[in-house]
C-alpha cells in the first residue's frame, strides 16, 4: 500500500519525538489519539499531553477518548478509516481498537523484548546496571509487550548515563525503527518473529521487567554496594529521582538526588555519614563514597551541591537514613 492512513496513539515527550519523524517524512496522519486534559500543579492548571500540543500546533485531528471502549469513540476512530496503527507510550488497548486497522496495530517498545516488559524499560535497564538496551517495534495482542517482533535495534548504555540521557537516544533510534517499521508493512515485506508468552525464555532464563515505579521504589538504601546506588540514582534522574532521609539531628529532612559520582575507595567510615567540604557532599558507602552533585531539600530549588551549601548548614553528624 503506497500511502497507508496511520492513526498514531500516544502520550509523552517520547512519543512526540517520534511523531515528528512520521511527519517530517510526510506520512498520511490522519488521526491523532492522545490522554483527556487533567489538572495538574498547585494551581490545578489544565494542561495537555505533549502529543497534542505538537499536533495543534501541526493542524492534525485528534481524538481524547476517557473510554476506549466506548461506542461513540469507536465510530470515531472507525471515520477515521485506519490502515495502520502506531502505538508509542500510551495505554492498553482494547482488541476492538487494536484489531480494526488492516495493517494492523504496532508499537514502540524501549527495550530489547522480551526483556524489560513494562511500563519503566528506561528507569530499569539502568537501575539494573545494564550496557546496552534497544528499541523494538512490534505487533500488538492481547498481552503487554508480548506481540511478534517486527524489528529492533541495539543501543549504548554509557557508565554516566540518565534516564534522561537515555530516554533521549532511545527516541531518535526508535523514530527511525518506525518509520523502517511502516516502509516495510508498505511494501508488503513484513517478517515477524515470536516472543515467549511467559515471563521464561526458551533457554528457562527468566526475563527482567520493567513494572511500574512508585515513590517507595525510589529509596535508596545505603547498604546496598556502591554500584547499585548509583545505578539507582542516575536510572532516576531526572523523573522520577531517587530520595533518601538526612538525619540532621534537630531534624529530618528528605532530599531529592538527580546527580552523583561514585568514589571507589577504602573506607571505614559509618554507612551513611554526610562528609562535607565547602563544595562538596559525599555520603560514605560500603565500597567508598557516593558524591552528590545536584540535589533538592524540602522548600528548595533543585541545585548543585555548592550553591546549596553556600545557603544550608548540615550539622557535623548528620547522616543519611
Amino acid at each position: 500500500m503506497n500511502d497507508p492512513r496511520i492513526v498514531f496513539l500516544g502520550t509523552p515527550d517520547f512519543a512526540v519525538g517520534v511523531l515528528k519523524t512520521l511527519v517530517e517524512n510526510q506520512f498520511n496522519i490522519v488521526g491523532i489519539i492522545t490522554a483527556p486534559d487533567k489538572p495538574s500543579g498547585r494551581g490545578r492548571k489544565i494542561n495537555q499531553s505533549a502529543v497534542k500540543k505538537y499536533a495543534l500546533d501541526h493542524k492534525l485531528p485528534i481524538l481524547q477518548p476517557t473510554n476506549l471502549k466506548s461506542v461513540e469513540f469507536l465510530k470515531e476512530l472507525k471515520d477515521l478509516k485506519p490502515d495502520l496503527q502506531i502505538v508509542v507510550a500510551f495505554r492498553m488497548l482494547p482488541k476492538t481498537v487494536w484489531q480494526l486497522p488492516k495493517l494492523g496495530t504496532f508499537n514502540l517498545h524501549a527495550s530489547l523484548l522480551p526483556d524489560y516488559r513494562g511500563a519503566a524499560p528506561i528507569n530499569w535497564a539502568i537501575i539494573n546496571g545494564e550496557t546496552k538496551t534497544g528499541v523494538t517495534t512490534f505487533f500488538i495482542d492481547e498481552k503487554i509487550d508480548t506481540g511478534e517482533i517486527i524489528l529492533q535495534e541495539e543501543v549504548e548504555i554509557s557508565e554516566t548515563d540518565t534516564a534522561g540521557d537515555l530516554h533521549d537516544k532511545l527516541m531518535d533510534f526508535g523514530s527511525e525503527l518506525v518509520v523502517s517499521t511502516v516502509r516495510l508493512i508498505q511494501q508488503g515485506k513484513i517478517k515477524t518473529t515470536k516472543q515467549p508468552k511467559s515471563e521464561k525464555q526458551s533457554s528457562g532464563q527468566t526475563l527482567k521487567m520493567a513494572p511500574k515505579i512508585f515513590k517507595e521504589t525510589c529509596k535508596i538504601n545505603w547498604l546496598h554496594n556502591i554500584d547499585d546506588i548509583y545505578n539507582k540514582i542516575r536510572g532516576l534522574s531526572p523523573f522520577p529521582t531517587s530520595w533518601s532521609f538526612i538525619d540532621n539531628i534537630n531534624e529530618t529532612l528528605e532530599v531529592k538526588i538527580y546527580k552523583a559520582r561514585k568514589e571507589i575507595i577504602h573506607n571505614q567510615h559509618e554507612i551513611g555519614s554526610l562528609h562535607i567540604s565547602k563544595k562538596e557532599i559525599k555520603v560514605s558507602v560500603k565500597d567508598g563514597f557516593i558524591i552528590l552533585d545536584e540535589l533538592q531539600l524540602p522548600g528548595k530549588r533543585k541545585m548543585n551541591s555548592a550553591d546549596l551549601l553556600n545557603g544550608f548548614s548540615f550539622h557535623q553528624n548528620a547522616k543519611m537514613l
